[in-house]
């Protein structure tokens, strides 16, 4: 979600973000200098911003790491001392050994530490109960054996020019709106950090997704199988498509139409044993320029379905 200026809570995001030394889990906490407290890396929504976008990037200023996020771990609510509501959105975010060797962390005005610690520890080294209520989710992932995730990501097509006999279907081009679209989603799906862009043929559906490419490096990898003119006639291979990119475990765009993406999602779960459910469906219920992202299991396939996520264009 984009945060609205007229707001008036105060909306902030941060990350858990996690790593493995020997096989043993630890967490990153922040010491604060200013406020002289223990918490989990998170700040402010700048004006426009989306909140995952905020989540990567105050982990990045606080911690000097640059991160990917993965499961959304809930969202924290508490009032401040001029009585507004702070509402805080969490993801979990592994740390990889890279992301360590380039940390650009010193201690400043507003960080003076950053401490790998174990769970239990962080329980009793977090200064706020909101904190450690957080730090229970990611907790419970960790149990279920499912922290390592990677992401489907279903976005339907920028808004196209009407249909007219002037030109075929599948070539109609964006409109002025949806050029705006598609270039409004790439900070928040940059989040994720996508490896695979996957497009149906059809001009509005790759024009969408052209900045992402753009921004990423990623070719788009443009598919029939995946087009509203197949799924007319036929002829699409959703299964196909969906199947692969489940066994690849990478974190995928796949960029289709309105009536296609109730069948990629359906196929999501279908490929992971999950349950087929009306949160599933109205996740497919998009309007132009939005997407929803399944959460999925790198390490247990059997897990299913483990969290989706669905965001609206913003432009």
């Amino acid at each position: 979600m984009a945060v609205k200026a007229n707001d008036p809570a105060v909306y902030a995001a941060g990350a858990v973000c996690w790593r493995l030394v020997e096989g043993r889990m630890q967490v990153l906490l922040i010491h604060r200098t200013v406020h002289g407290d223990v918490t989990i890396p998170k700040g402010k929504v700048d004006p426009g911003e989306t909140l995952p976008r905020t989540a990567v990037r105050e982990v990045e200023e606080e911690t000097g790491l640059a991160v990917a996020l993965g499961v959304p771990l809930g969202v924290s609510h508490y009032d401040m001392p001029d009585g507004r509501t702070k509402i805080v959105h969490y993801w979990a975010a592994e740390i990889t050994p890279d992301a360590i060797a380039h940390s650009t962390f010193v201690p400043n005005g507003e960080v003076a530490a950053i401490e790998w610690v174990t769970i239990k520890k962080a329980r009793t080294y977090l200064s706020y109960p909101a904190d450690v209520t957080i730090l229970e989710a990611f907790s419970a992932l960790v149990d279920a054996g499912v922290t390592r995730t990677f992401a489907l990501i279903a976005l339907r097509h920028g808004k196209a020019a009407p249909r007219t006999g002037a030109l075929p279907d599948a070539r109609r081009p964006l409109t002025a709106r949806g050029v705006k679209q598609a270039a409004s989603l790439v900070d928040t799906i940059m989040a994720w950090r996508p490896l695979r862009i996957i497009s149906s043929t059809a001009t509005r559906c790759v024009t969408t997704v052209a900045p992402l490419a753009a921004a990423t490096g990623i070719p788009i990898k443009q598919t029939d199988l995946i087009s509203q003119d197949a799924l007319e006639s036929g002829e699409a291979d959703i299964r196909g498509v969906v199947g692969k990119r489940v066994r690849a475990r990478k974190t995928a765009v796949l960029c289709s139409h309105g009536p296609v993406l109730p069948e990629i999602l359906r196929e999501v779960a279908l490929a992971t044993g999950s349950q087929t459910s009306s949160a599933l469906s109205e996740a497919a219920n998009l309007d132009t320029g939005g997407f929803t992202i399944v959460h999925l299991s790198s390490e247990n396939p059997a897990a299913g379905i483990l969290a989706i996520e669905t965001y609206p264009a913003t432009a």
